[in-house]
Parts: C-alpha cells; sequence; structure tokens
C-alpha cells in the first residue's frame, strides 16, 4: 500500500537523516548478520508486515521470515521473526521498524482486552479518529488485528452529527434533512445524542445509527428499548475495562473506544543480533 511505504519512508528519514553515524563508523561494510525479533512481555502482535517493509526498503535483499503472525498471541520470550541482512542495514532500521511495531501491537492487545471484556455479549467494540497524526492506516489495521472493528475511518466516508454540528445547523431534525440532501445514498447517518429528547428527535429525523454519548447505564437501557431496531445504537463516553461489560450489557450494538489508539502503550519488543 502506498501510504504505509510513505509513511515508512518519512520515518526513516526522520530516523537516518544525512546517515547513521554511529554506525557507519563502527561496523565494517558488507558484513552480514542475522538478528531476532524478541518479545520481552505478552501480547497480541500486529504490524510485523510494516517491521519487513522498514528494512526491505533499506535493501530490497533482506531476508525476513515471520515465526509469527498478526493476530497471534505471543508469550514473553518468543522469537517473532527473523532477519539476515548487511549488519548496517539491521541497525539503520532496527528503530523506525520497533516503533512501528511495538506500537502497532500495544493498540492490537487494548482492542483484544476489550473484545474479551464484551465477549459474553453481542455488542461490538469499535475505534474513534483519535489516532496518531499520520498513523491512522496503521493503528486502525492494528484495531482489527486485536478483534474489533473499525468506525469511519475519516471525514468523509460517513455521516457523523456531533453536539457542534446540530448547534451550527439549529437541530437534529434540520442536521439530518441536510445531510440526507447532500450526502450519498450509500453514506449512512449517524446523530450524537445526549438525552433521551434527543433520542427520540433522531428517531424522528430518520437517523441510520443513534450514538448514546456519556448517558447513565439506566439511560443508555432505556435508548435502546425506545429505539429498537430502527435504529443501530452506539455507547461513546466513559468506556474503559471497568465500565465496557456493564456499557455492553444495556444492549447497545456497538462501543466506541478512543483509548484503543490514543491510550495504547507500546510493547516491549527487542531486536538481537544473534
Amino acid at each position: 500500500m502506498l501510504e504505509v511505504a510513505e509513511i515508512i519512508k518519512r520515518a526513516l528519514h526522520e530516523d537516518i537523516g544525512s546517515g547513521d553515524v554511529t554506525t557507519m563508523a563502527t561496523v565494517p561494510a558488507g558484513a552480514t548478520r542475522r538478528a531476532e525479533l524478541v518479545a520481552k512481555e505478552d501480547f497480541t502482535l500486529a504490524g510485523l508486515d510494516v517491521a519487513r517493509q522498514v528494512f526491505t526498503t533499506l535493501d530490497p535483499d533482506v531476508a525476513f521470515e515471520s515465526l509469527k503472525f498478526d493476530g497471534n498471541k505471543v508469550r514473553r520470550g518468543d522469537v517473532i521473526a527473523w532477519i539476515k541482512a548487511d549488519a548496517r542495514i539491521l541497525l539503520q532500521g532496527e528503530r523506525v521498524a520497533l516503533n512501528l511495531l511495538q506500537r502497532m501491537s500495544g493498540v492490537a492487545t487494548t482492542a483484544a482486552c476489550f473484545v474479551a471484556a464484551v465477549a459474553h455479549t453481542d455488542a461490538i467494540i469499535v475505534d474513534t479518529r483519535k489516532t496518531t497524526p499520520g498513523l491512522r492506516v496503521l493503528e486502525k489495521y492494528a484495531v482489527r488485528m486485536g478483534g474489533a472493528h473499525n468506525h469511519r475511518t475519516s471525514l468523509y466516508d460517513g455521516v457523523l452529527i456531533k453536539e457542534n454540528h446540530i448547534a451550527a445547523a439549529g437541530g437534529i431534525n434540520a442536521a439530518v434533512a441536510g445531510a440526507r440532501c447532500s450526502a450519498p445514498h450509500t453514506l449512512k447517518i449517524e446523530v450524537e445524542t445526549e438525552t433521551i429528547d434527543d433520542v427520540r428527535e433522531a428517531l424522528d429525523a430518520g437517523a441510520d445509527i443513534i450514538m448514546l454519548d456519556n448517558m447513565t447505564l439506566e439511560q443508555m437501557s432505556e435508548a435502546v428499548e425506545l429505539i429498537g431496531s430502527k435504529a443501530l445504537t452506539e455507547a461513546s463516553g466513559g468506556v474503559n475495562l471497568d465500565t465496557v461489560a456493564d456499557i455492553a450489557a444495556t444492549g447497545v450494538d456497538l462501543i466506541s473506544v478512543g483509548a484503543l489508539t490514543h491510550s495504547s502503550r507500546a510493547v516491549d519488543i527487542s531486536m538481537l543480533f544473534r
């Protein structure tokens, strides 16, 4: 994918710049080495092919063998992959490859935890647009590797009428009517609501999806019953691993979790010469 290739090129340029002065001064030219990517903790893997692309961008002849695959549960001490290449290439690509792999695996691991927490329900965990600027395509892929689903990718592929849209349009009915007139018929229309009265107005306006934003569990249960099968329901706000199971128990269809991407920590992976 061209977008991923551009991310890698920018990251390599940022890290290497005019040259890796340490490696060029200490490592003989043409010295071939074998390295392993090793898990230093338990996690869900995502981004291994991106790590491979980092090294092959520097040298297309790099040998890279995956021993685990994206979506796999990895245990501490597992060898994820091995790489054989010029030692200079390995050292120049190490940090970028690990940064991306650790970040993506962190997102996948967080997503897997949320998915497990609601596995006894029919609720679907989805992400948001609260992603690292420039890395959205990678982070949303990682969400899927953790077993969760993607919400809209960007502003262009879904209508989501939020509080400020409603205020600017003059109300929920006016905002939905405007979206119906101008948005393609292929795009669903979602409306953010904060009260049961908002939910009723969104239903009357014909919203396809109704977001229940920062509602109490009692309000969500009431809203789900009111909406029935007339629209999909999405819970948003105040979602964490302590609350997500109770939210799912209200019967909502979707639970959006910004923390999947904005609060996931990078997992610990090392590259070691053997």
